[in-house]
């Protein structure tokens, strides 16, 4: 079995990373955002009692 030229080595490595690279890329932007829904909670802090 002969072996591969470096070159094709470095062809198929730069077509990997590209291809991984716009994966991610296509990920991102195709996400769809969802809408935060904003929650008016008021914050009412525990009052506590400290038996020294």
């Amino acid at each position: 079995m002969p072996q591969m030229a470096p070159l094709f080595w470095l062809n198929l490595f730069i077509f990997f990373s590209v291809v991984y690279i716009l994966f991610l890329i296509s990920n991102y932007f195709l996400k769809i955002p969802q809408k935060n829904q904003s929650i008016t909670k008021t914050i009412s802090p525990n009052k506590l009692n400290w038996k020294w």
